[in-house]
């Protein structure tokens, strides 16, 4: 992700206003190679934990528009065996004028199926939010949502209940009550440029200003 830009090692205002030291571009996943290396890590924490006595615990793949459904039919192919086909759908974010597909692309949703989400990143978790509601309105069971990196930072709503702070994801699974798993963290992130600094006189300075973002936002 560092070779090929996704992680932009540059500060960038974030839709939450926060200035941010670095950003993850996903839509430089844009070749095979990047993407057959992406989707290699989803289905290696997938089947790590959404796999059970060599069943998966889910039924369909959801990849929310538009980053996730890029992402979920190479992983749909990463994660099929000859004897156990994966469905995988996305959807538009506003219905087909000219066609009585509505708003689901791919496979549907059953009454029942038990779906995992695939997406990015979490931000500010309102994307995710919105793929729960539609799972559900289509009669699915969201069961876990899987993302590549988590930022590991506070979310933007203070907790009064437990006067606690949460990042986005630890959030979206204490509202929905399903596991959030990352690929990679921020944590993952600073172990890779603690050794590339050592030769590399800018990513030191980006190091520093990254740890100085963690101890203002991170969780």
């Amino acid at each position: 992700a560092l070779k090929i830009g996704v992680i932009e090692l540059k500060e960038q205002e974030l839709r939450s206003g926060r200035h941010s030291p670095y950003f993850i571009n996903s839509g430089k996943f844009d070749s095979g190679r990047s993407m057959n290396k992406l989707t290699s890590a989803y289905a290696r924490v997938i089947r790590e934990h959404f796999q059970k006595d060599g069943n998966f615990t889910f039924d369909v793949l959801y990849g929310p528009p538009y980053k996730g459904t890029m992402i979920v039919p190479a992983l749909a192919g990463k994660l099929e065996t000859v004897h156990d086909p994966i469905r995988y759908c996305s959807s538009c974010k506003e219905a087909k004028q000219h066609s009585d597909e509505g708003l689901l692309l791919a496979a549907p949703i059953r009454p029942g199926d038990r779906v995992l989400i695939v997406d990015d990143v979490i931000a500010d978790g309102w994307t995710k939010k919105g793929a729960v509601k539609f799972i559900e309105e289509q009669g699915g069971e969201p069961v876990g949502l899987v993302i590549s990196v988590d930022r590991q930072e506070k979310a933007h709503d203070y907790d009064f209940d437990t006067n606690l702070e949460f990042s986005a994801a630890q959030k979206f699974e204490r509202e929905y009550h399903i596991p959030v798993v990352a690929v990679a963290t921020l944590n993952d992130l600073v172990k890779v440029l603690e050794r590339q600094q050592r030769d590399d006189g800018e990513k030191k300075k980006v190091l520093e200003k990254i740890r100085a973002y963690q101890r203002m936002y991170g969780v």
